[in-house]
């Protein structure tokens, strides 16, 4: 392996170094029948809630919904992709699902930084899906960000 197929460090996104509590970053995806059918298939979760529109409109939610992890899935896009990034290690995750996501919603997953810990390298946010400017998803994060060599 050559010195510079061993530098990944184009690929990463922020160091620890350079976070700053209050920065956010955010992501806004449509969600598509496609996407819950691939979502389904990939997770398993077959669940007629998510499938089937005749037994889901007799239900609560008068009709089908995503599923919960679909759209909790995308703040994992925020933190992989965005905010730190490329070669953050996702640590934990709480999640409280609020309402419910319905094919065509735009949710929007947002990230906000709310605490450093130096010593460890990890790193705090709070997390929140929105449609509409409804919340429909919230929870806390925490991250290992890499360091600057």
């Amino acid at each position: 392996m050559t010195d510079v197929s061993r530098n990944f460090h184009e690929f990463y996104g922020y160091r620890f170094e350079d976070l700053e509590v209050g920065m956010t970053a955010a992501l806004a995806r449509t969600i598509t029948d496609a996407d819950i059918l691939m979502f389904a298939g990939v997770s398993g979760d077959t669940n007629p809630m998510h499938l089937n529109q005749d037994l889901a409109a007799a239900s609560i939610f008068e009709g089908r919904i995503a599923h919960g992890m679909l759209s909790a899935s995308y703040l994992s896009t925020v933190f992989g992709t965005r905010l730190p990034g490329p070669g953050s290690i996702y640590l934990s995750q709480s999640l409280r699902f609020k309402a419910p996501v319905r094919p065509g919603d735009t949710v929007i997953a947002r990230v906000t930084l709310t605490a450093l810990n130096p010593q460890r390298r990890r790193a705090s946010f709070d997390t929140v899906c929105t449609v509409d400017e409804r919340v429909v998803l919230e929870g806390e994060a925490e991250l290992m960000v890499p360091a600057h060599d």
